[in-house]
């Protein structure tokens, strides 16, 4: 019976896709349920999973565009794939067998061999007939040296040192490498050049005091982690401040739609992440009803989801904000680019110790820079200011965050 494997529909707004590789070669056999091929949309990259076991012929080559919906392999179930435990063993073999003769031979129990320790040791040829015929290895000899004495030193001390001893000399080359842009990165820079001819772009910066954080994480890591399982990092602090934040300045949050501003009572915050098929920016939907653990356990499953390629259109779409993260990579300021049709992108920045005046005093404090992109055309400079002002406070003093973003005292005394 020959089954045709169609394309799935990523999402409503997708209507076509790009093989973007084969995950298996064309007439091999494949289990049910195994991943055959990964395909890229401007949101996504996906895979492809076999319906049915059986012998794989593909019909769309890599990175031809093809339509949801249409056929790209056929599967032939009447070839049945080989149990688990045959298919290892018949591998296992055929590496065997692939192997040249002179790999396949088993070395000599005599073989002059050295451990890594002693691996750079150099041995003459004379002294390799001598240990190969009395059977010693190079670990042998050098056990059986009762001590270094004065020749053995100064026989090191004379030995020649090149520069290649230390900084091997690279091979000059005129090569290039070329590869097709994915489908996914074709679309992000798109989008990169459309905000910058699109948006009037600004960007202001703060400094945040990140010692009043770190020591909480510090203080409280250990039973943050045995009662809900995983890590608490620094992301679901900034999501969790920002949330708060955009309640004061609503137009932060806001959106252009044609002639009309568009301002969302909910705050969907996109977390940029990292991926080895390019920038993908997962959501946290409603991060203003969240606490911090159910922010910090959905970022982790999101960016697990995007980093795997497990992860939906759904999950990719829509937001109102976005914060990046530069500092996991070493930056130390950076101006982030607005994610459309968002108004606003924050961009934490990497912890260095420096020395600020504190109550007149100058001490050491672990500092981060922030910078907060936003679109002119409906955010005014007070709004920008005063938001990264706020979201500042909130991690300079976490517990505004369970006061939506208000001082203890001014609550405690109703002012």
């Amino acid at each position: 019976m020959i089954v045709e494997i169609k394309v799935p529909s990523p999402g409503e707004s997708i209507t076509e896709v790009e093989i973007g590789s084969w995950l298996v070669e064309d007439g091999a056999v494949v289990r049910k349920d195994q991943e055959i091929a990964e395909v890229e949309s401007d949101k996504a990259t996906l895979t492809i999973v076999a319906s049915e076991a059986g012998k794989i012929a593909h019909k769309a080559a890599e990175g031809e565009s093809v339509e949801v919906g249409a056929v790209v392999c056929t599967i032939d179930t009447s070839v049945a794939p080989a149990p688990k435990k045959e298919a290892a063993q018949a591998e296992a073999k055929a590496e065997e067998e692939a192997q040249p003769e002179e790999k396949k031979e088993v070395a000599p129990a005599t073989e002059v061999k050295a451990s890594e320790e002693f691996d750079k040791v150099k041995v003459t040829s004379v002294a390799k007939e001598m240990m190969k015929e009395h059977g010693l290895s190079v670990d042998d000899v050098i056990s059986g040296l009762k001590r270094l004495g004065k020749k053995e030193v100064e026989a090191a001390m004379e030995a020649p040192k090149s520069a290649e001893t230390f900084m091997p000399k690279k091979v000059a080359s005129r090569d290039e490498d070329r590869e097709r842009m994915s489908s996914l990165r074709r679309k992000l820079s798109a989008r990169l050049v459309s905000v910058k001819n699109e948006t009037a772009m600004l960007t202001t910066f703060n400094e945040i005091d990140m010692s009043f954080v770190m020591d909480m994480r510090k203080t409280y890591q250990q039973k943050f982690i045995d009662k809900h399982g995983f890590k608490l990092g620094f992301m679901s602090f900034f999501t969790k401040a920002v949330a708060v934040a955009a309640e004061f300045h609503p137009m932060v949050n806001a959106q252009i739609d044609g002639d009309e501003i568009v301002m969302p009572q909910f705050v969907d915050v996109g977390i940029a992440v990292s991926t080895p098929k390019g920038l993908m920016v997962p959501i946290v939907r409603n991060a203003e009803s969240k606490s911090i653990p159910e922010i910090e356990l959905e970022i982790k499953e999101l960016a697990e989801k995007a980093r795997t390629k497990k992860i939906s259109v759904d999950e990719l779409s829509g937001g109102t904000f976005t914060i990046t993260n530069g500092g996991v990579f070493g930056s130390l300021l950076s101006t982030p680019i607005i994610n459309p049709p968002q108004s606003a992108i924050l961009g934490m920045h990497n912890i260095v110790e420096r020395p600020v005046a504190v109550n007149g005093q100058v001490v050491i404090r672990p500092m981060m820079y922030v910078a907060l992109s936003y679109d002119h055309r409906i955010i005014d400079g007070k709004d920008s200011v005063g938001f990264l002002v706020k979201v500042k406070e909130m991690i300079e003093n976490p517990e505004r965050m369970f006061t939506n973003g208000k001082d203890a005292g001014e609550l405690l005394l109703g002012i």
